[in-house]
């Protein structure tokens, strides 16, 4: 591409607004001179709609908003959100510092309806690089309410910011039944919208030892009739363990731990991640014991509630029995033992996976330098490392989990990358950033220190 609009080209644009998006456009709004805008192709915002369960929290503090920990005085911090809304003094009398999660979304989506770069209901088509212009040359298409196509455009930025999020992910063997109308087989991104034909089932099966399958496992089990819960809760962990949630464990989520992951080679990070797991993928130790306590109640008069939780069972396979029934394949991983477990209901809290951008890119296909499992290399920068003719940048947000590690999909992290995505567009220190950030030392170039800081001589070095 050659030609392109008269218009300077925008500085940044933004593919996606979701909630690491909404905190690079509340953190670039303060940037005298950066011109940016933000595409999404939702008709509005709205923040895992299907799993606003009543009475649900957070799981980080609200200082993990979209700008407190690079910018407290932020007019877009959820303090002054609480503050524009008049309800500064009960939320302190709340003493509240995991907020509902409902709460947490009425935020987001008034920082996205009032920040003036955000433009909802454009879904961004294709991204290519145009030499004549010094710029992306980024293909759209402007939705109507209901999706519908209205017009088509295009513009031109010399960096782009990816921010496309995560979609639902149904494990191979359930997906024919999670598409099958008649099937009630669903991901927990849309447990809200089938509650209620799930609380009319006589037995549910809940999959997935997260958070999520912890929260709709609770959430059902309180809505049950005692002696008639029908509920049954798989997992493949080997536990229904606790999320890591120490304060110095959680220092794993700090951008000193970031920066020390990205500098270990491949190869370990690799081996590192899957080892991880309950850094992110356990329950709140609250839930767990709330869940233990409803069954505890349920078994004051002497009989066990008619619930199962059964972790170390993979789903092997899934089909439709003759009576409307869905029938479960499993298999119990430390026994080697194979079964079938017949339900009526199933809800997937199979977590999320990054969502595909090949067709978005596949004009800079040739210019991305990846690596040797052909992931896309990712600079300490957050950009995309591109060939030298790609003048322009690429930045994106929770898509390097292989290169930067477990705090790439973490609220707590968003300020600070946002933070760090603005100092590089700008080529200074527009945000100031903090040299540490964690008591634990990561690595040993911490540990080979003298007391006075100065770093210690090797047995071989010459003095």
């Amino acid at each position: 591409m050659t030609s392109g609009p008269r218009t300077p080209p925008l500085d940044l644009l933004g593919v996606g607004a979701g909630p690491f998006n909404l905190s690079l456009a509340a953190l670039a709004d303060g940037v005298p001179g950066l011109r940016g805008a933000f595409y999404e192709q939702r008709p509005a915002f709205h923040w895992h709609p299907g799993l606003l369960i009543e009475g649900a929290t957070l799981q980080v503090p609200f200082l993990a908003d979209l700008v407190s920990l690079i910018e407290p005085t932020s007019p877009w911090s959820y303090l002054n959100y609480v503050k524009i809304r008049r309800r500064l003094f009960p939320f302190y009398f709340a003493e509240s510092f995991h907020i509902h999660r409902s709460e947490f979304d009425n935020y987001l989506r008034w920082v996205s309806a009032e920040l003036p770069s955000t433009r909802f209901g454009h879904r961004v088509d294709t991204v290519a690089w145009d030499a004549g212009q010094g710029a992306f040359a980024v293909e759209f298409t402007r939705l109507g309410p209901d999706g519908e196509m209205s017009s088509s455009g295009l513009a031109h930025a010399r960096n782009l910011a990816l921010g496309v999020g995560t979609a639902p992910y149904v494990p191979e063997p359930l997906r024919a039944l999670a598409q099958d109308a008649a099937a009630l087989v669903c991901h927990s991104a849309d447990y809200l919208g089938r509650r209620d034909r799930l609380l009319a089932a006589r037995h549910i099966t809940v999959v997935g030892s997260g958070q999520s399958g912890a929260e709709v496992l609770l959430d059902l089990l309180r809505s049950r009739p005692d002696g008639a819960e029908g509920l049954t809760w798989l997992a493949r962990t080997p536990a229904f363990a606790p999320m890591e949630y120490s304060k110095i464990g959680l220092e794993q989520f700090t951008p000193d731990y970031t920066r020390y992951f990205h500098g270990l080679p491949q190869a370990t990070r690799d081996r590192l991640l899957p080892r991880q797991w309950q850094l992110y993928k356990g329950v709140s130790g609250d839930t767990l014991g709330d869940i233990h306590d409803e069954l505890y109640r349920r078994s004051l008069g002497g009989d066990w509630p008619d619930v199962t939780l059964t972790p170390g069972i993979e789903v092997t396979g899934a089909a439709v029995t003759d009576a409307g029934r869905v029938e479960l394949s499993v298999e119990h991983g430390q026994q080697g033992a194979r079964g079938r477990l017949t339900t009526d209901a199933v809800v997937l809290a199979t977590g999320y996976r990054e969502r595909p951008v090949d067709t978005l890119l596949a004009a800079l296909d040739p210019y991305l330098v990846r690596d040797g499992a052909g992931r896309p290399e990712v600079d300490e920068a957050q950009r995309l490392v591109l060939a030298p003719e790609i003048a322009g940048s690429v930045f994106v947000q929770n898509a390097e989990r292989h290169t930067h590690g477990v705090g790439a999909p973490d609220l707590g992290l968003a300020a600070w990358r946002s933070a760090v995505i603005v100092n590089a567009l700008t080529g200074k220190e527009t945000y100031p950033l903090p040299d540490r950030t964690a008591f634990t030392t990561f690595g040993l170039e911490g540990v080979s220190r003298d007391r006075r800081g100065a770093p210690r001589r090797s047995a071989g070095e010459r003095l």
